[in-house]
C-alpha cells in the first residue's frame, strides 16, 4: 500500500501555501503536479537524505 503524507509547499510561481499528498514509499523520484491556485507547473523532487529520511524539493520548471 502507498504511504502518502500530507505536506505544506509553497508554490514557486505564485508563493501560495499548498497542501499536498506526496507518496513516500516510492523511493526517490521526480513528478510535475500543477499547482491549485495558479495552475503553472511544479517539480518535485523526492531524494534521500544521509539517515535515510525523504526529503522534498520544489522548483519552477524554467530553473
Amino acid at each position: 500500500m502507498h504511504e502518502l503524507d500530507e505536506i505544506i509547499i509553497v508554490c514557486p510561481y505564485c508563493d501560495e501555501s499548498l497542501d499536498v499528498l506526496v507518496d513516500t514509499s516510492s523511493g526517490p523520484q521526480q513528478y510535475y503536479e500543477d499547482c491549485a491556485v495558479c495552475c503553472a507547473p511544479i517539480l518535485f523532487i523526492l531524494s534521500e537524505d544521509d539517515s535515510g529520511e525523504m526529503v522534498i524539493d520544489v522548483k519552477r520548471d524554467d530553473e
